[in-house]
């Protein structure tokens, strides 16, 4: 049985944070240059297409 890559892991939720941040500040520039409190809904992103994110829920 293989063993567990770690630091792989912890980088892939490092990437998937900083990238679940960046979307939270597009969002809120775009809601602020329109003048409406409304929340877009996000398109989904073209950088990571890998099967470890197509699993996960979106939220």
């Amino acid at each position: 049985m293989a063993t567990p890559n770690y630091a792989f892991e912890k980088r892939r939720r490092e990437l998937d944070k900083k990238a679940k941040k960046e979307e939270k500040r597009k969002q809120k520039l775009a809601a602020g240059s329109n003048g409406s409190d409304e929340v877009l809904d996000p398109a989904p992103s073209q950088q990571d297409t890998s099967p470890s994110q197509a699993d996960r829920p979106a939220v």
